[in-house]
Order: structure tokens, then C-alpha cells, then sequence
């Protein structure tokens, strides 16, 4: 029995973001993504494809579009896809109300991975397990938790993300 493949969008966010030391900004370059599957030593079968490389607040209905057809053309039943938290729940919602026959796990990090101390290799892992193991529908995964795309926000004073109820 082969093992199914798991498809991974990269949409930017936080996760992929440099800081550029000269003028104290974060921005865009290339994706962190194959250097932290490596760094997990992650045996998985993954199918990464990079969609955009955006902050989330800057992401538009145009851009969650494109997700969502990524979605629903994929071979791959297992999808995660890696996004910025500003924004998160609001594409979980989108593609939750899609019904797709599906497991579509968001995440993210609250901290770029190039500061070293960044959230968003445990997460990525967290990802990958949950969107092997919940069955179809659509998650947001951080720190450790899943929350149902219908139940969960960014809690932005203390940085974490929770349930509505």
C-alpha cells in the first residue's frame, strides 16, 4: 500500500518572512518550506506548491479564489496550507463552507522562522499530523490545537488563536 501524499500550498505570512536588516522591515524572498521539512527530518510524501507569497492583511477575495480552486483541483485529499494569521480564519471559513471532500489544515506562525525562535516548524509538524489524521472538513492548527473552521479566531491581545464557544 503506497502512502497518499500530502499537498502543501504556501501562501506566505509570517512563516516565510526575512528581515532586512538596513531598513528594519519584513519582506518576501523564498519560501522556508523545504528547508523545515528537512529540518524536521519529515519522511512524509508532500506535494509543495507556492501559491503567493503575501502577508495575509494584504491577502484579497481574488487571492482566497485561488486557494480554494488549488483546493478543489487537487489530487491530493490531504491538504495544508501555510498562511498568515491575521487573516487565517477568515480563508478557513471560505473553504469550510466549500463542503470539498477534503482534510484542509491552516497554519501558520505567529514569529517569521528566520528569527530563530519561531513557532512555525511545530506547527508545520502539528499541521501534517492533523491533516493526516481528522477526518475531511477544514481546520486551523496552532501551537499544538486544532480548531474547526467555524469556531475559532486570533486572539490578538495574547497571540494565540481559540474557540468562539
Amino acid at each position: 500500500m503506497s502512502n497518499p501524499s500530502v499537498k502543501i500550498l504556501v501562501t506566505g505570512g509570517t512563516f516565510d518572512k526575512e528581515y532586512d536588516e538596513l531598513n528594519g522591515k519584513l519582506f518576501f524572498k523564498d519560501s522556508h518550506l523545504t528547508e523545515l521539512l528537512k529540518l524536521g527530518r519529515c519522511n512524509l510524501q508532500v506535494n509543495v506548491r507556492t501559491l503567493m507569497m503575501i502577508d495575509s492583511l494584504e491577502m484579497n477575495d481574488s487571492d482566497r479564489a485561488l486557494i480554494l480552486n488549488t483546493c478543489e483541483k487537487s489530487e491530493e485529499s490531504q491538504i495544508v496550507i501555510t498562511h498568515g494569521t491575521d487573516t487565517m480564519e477568515i480563508t478557513a471559513k471560505l473553504l469550510g463552507e466549500a463542503q470539498l471532500d477534503k482534510t484542509i489544515v491552516l497554519t501558520g506562525a505567529m514569529i517569521p522562522y528566520k528569527f530563530g525562535s519561531s513557532d512555525g516548524l511545530f506547527n508545520l509538524g502539528t499541521a501534517l499530523a492533523f491533516a493526516q489524521s481528522l477526518p475531511a472538513g477544514v481546520y486551523v492548527a496552532m501551537n499544538g490545537r486544532y480548531f474547526k473552521w467555524n469556531n475559532v479566531r486570533k486572539n490578538k491581545s495574547n497571540g494565540t488563536f481559540e474557540e468562539l464557544s
